[in-house]
């Protein structure tokens, strides 16, 4: 992920804290003779000393960055001998620092707090120098000793709950290194650490990073990941791993979830906007893939239905359109043929239109899809068909101009569609009783799509289908996605979940209306898939399982093998399929094709479940 220019200015953070009376504001500069570096750090998350001019702080340059947010650590040699002092920071220079590692400096400048992302993201702040003037005294010292972090050395404990009185934020707390994983993170903010062989936890990206575990034994999941299993679990061995070398110079190696960071890793613990704290190597270890003879983590494979199974998936394909090179659809449709085993209904999310993010109105995906489905053909697959509705222009949230959606793919051998007065945009979709059987009035229709819990959102795509001659019914969702909610990293303890309150107005909706079915007809078969972008343990998905209404099917998984999605080496859930009663016995399997892989074809594993209607 990229890094972000840092501002010369005071952070909006600082002003707060200052109004909050949480930084005391002292004399505008302060005595050279007094200051060190954990003067500037202080005890707290926040510089005692933000805002004021400091002069001749002496240190051994620890690590350089020349691109991205430009600058470079110093770290005291001379240490204090309070363990939550750190003996280093970051002195932002905005252009290609002159100095090196092993420079011992004397830098003059304005103590600053930086918050990556803004004030309003709730992120911690990075205590920095800004406007330096840098004095050489020796070249080619010995950097101080890193600290190693390691699972002795990191707590069990996440983070301090935060202060009430000032919003719950631990700004004003004071440090805890030995009881909070936070805390001794922050404590080591801008010093020089060490990691050894580590287990990779979230796959390298295309910003070069990659997440590794210090707690081998910490929420392992079957594959080598650090399960997300609750929201007290965030999983406190986890840290991301830049490199201070341009990618130009050093490559940054390409690693899957399972695999090792051999030897040692070391260089500054910095804090950027999308990870929280992060090791930035200046010695980087080697990745050995895991597995017998270094295979490395195998793409899974789902069983095929057997004659009387129907076979449902749901899929997030990443903002598809026919601008994504032939490879992505042939990657894709390979998925769903060989690692799905051609279900006999795929429910996909992020569909895009025919021209992709070009915003000009079109809304139709007829293109988008005839491309997959031709592909899906070559890969081996059957002809399937689909069903969808096009939704009025960007309305319906994403990618300004893309206009994703849900769709159906069926396999027409096995599977047919009932088509009833097909809805659009803006229609909604009832329940009626045909004979002794619940059914849509439109089919496919929309569920509720001037419901306010839909604004900017994808609205439900409900559809019937016909089995052996025995319906069901497939309501395909895309929930409001976290965008907007609070890092694990947060200020706030614990963060704020924003988003979550739309997405539990969205599961409200989607429960009333399987209960209306189910009033109808009590063991009609509902099975309710997509990308829910919630956990199995939320609000949200305690709000579809309302009243007996359904059932998330993620949990009859071993806790190992409960996630689809790996977001910052926390391998979680956002995919779901959750089924009615009338369902009965089911098999239920998250195939894990992408989330944890350096390559991939999507960010999201999909899921199936396969029955007996």
């Amino acid at each position: 992920m990229p890094h972000i220019p840092r501002s010369a200015a005071v952070s909006t953070l600082v002003a707060t804290a200052l109004a909050a009376g949480l930084l005391v504001a002292t004399a505008s500069t302060a005595s050279a003779d007094q200051v060190r570096v954990h003067d500037i750090q202080g005890t707290t998350r926040l510089s005692p000393l933000a805002g004021q001019q400091v002069s001749d702080v002496p240190g051994i340059v620890t690590g350089v960055r020349g691109y991205g947010s430009k600058g470079f650590w110093i770290q005291d040699a001379q240490p204090d001998d309070d363990r939550a002092t750190s003996e280093g920071v970051f002195v932002y220079t905005s252009s290609a620092p002159t100095v090196k590692a092993g420079d011992a400096v004397r830098v003059s400048g304005t103590v600053t707090e930086y918050v990556p992302g803004g004030a309003a993201s709730g992120n911690q702040s990075l205590t920095q120098i800004t406007k330096p003037t840098v004095t050489v005294e020796s070249s080619g010292n010995a950097l101080p000793a890193p600290v190693t972090v390691g699972a002795k050395s990191v707590p069990a404990a996440y983070a301090p709950k935060g202060d009430p009185a000032a919003g719950n934020s631990v700004n004003g707390l004071p440090l805890k290194p030995r009881s909070y994983a936070l805390d001794l993170y922050e404590s080591l903010e801008g010093m020089n650490v060490r990691v050894g062989s580590s287990r990779v936890v979230g796959a390298t990206d295309p910003y070069n990073e990659l997440w590794v575990t210090v707690k081998p034994h910490e929420n392992a999941t079957r594959r080598g990941g650090a399960l997300y299993g609750s929201y007290d679990s965030q999983n406190t061995g986890r840290l991301q791993i830049q490199q201070l070398a341009p990618v130009s110079e050093q490559p940054f190696p390409k690693a899957n979830v399972g695999d090792t960071l051999t030897g040692a890793t070391e260089g500054p613990l910095d804090f950027n906007q999308f990870g929280g704290y992060t090791l930035t190597a200046r010695e980087l270890g080697k990745v050995v893939p895991q597995g017998k003879g270094g295979k490395g983590l195998q793409r899974e494979r789902t069983r095929p239905q057997r004659t009387g199974e129907l076979a449902v998936a749901t899929y997030n394909v990443e903002n598809l359109d026919p601008g994504d090179p032939q490879s992505k659809f042939d990657a894709l449709a390979a998925g769903v043929v060989t690692n799905l085993a051609t279900p006999d209904i795929v429910a996909l999310e992020e569909i895009q239109d025919d021209n992709g993010a070009k915003n000009d109105g079109t809304v139709s995906a007829a293109r988008t899809l005839k491309k997959f489905t031709d592909a899906i053909v070559a890969a081996g697959g059957p002809r399937y068909e689909w069903r969808s509705i096009d939704p009025e222009n960007n309305k319906d949230g994403g990618e300004p101009g893309g206009n994703i959606r849900q769709v159906f793919l069926f396999n027409p051998e096995r599977v047919s569609f009932t088509d009833r007065a097909a809805g659009d945009a803006t229609t909604p979709t009832g329940v009626v009783r045909v004979g002794k059987r619940a059914a849509l009035t439109h089919s496919p229709g929309r569920i509720a799509p001037a419901d306010t819990a839909w604004t900017n959102s994808r609205k439900p795509l409900a559809g019937e289908f016909s089995f052996r001659g025995k319906p069901v019914i497939v309501v395909a969702n895309h929930f409001a996605s976290k965008g907007g909610d609070e890092s694990l990293t947060s200020h706030h303890q614990p963060p704020v979940r924003s988003s979550e309150t739309q997405r539990v107005r969205q599961a409200e909706a989607v429960n009333s209306f399987v209960r209306e079915i189910r009033a109808t007809q009590r063991d009609a078969d509902v099975l309710v898939v997509g990308d829910i972008n919630d956990f199995e343990f939320s609000a949200t998905t305690k709000a579809l399982e309302k009243g007996g209404a359904l059932r998330a099917g993620v949990r009859t998984l071993p806790r190992s093998e409960r996630y689809s999605y790996v977001f910052q080496g926390n391998s979680q859930v956002l995919d779901q399929i959750l089924v009615s009663p009338g369902v009965g016995r089911f098999h239920y399997d998250s195939v894990h094709v992408n989330a944890e892989f350096a390559d991939q074809n999507s960010d999201h594993d999909p899921q199936v479940v396969r029955f007996r209607p």
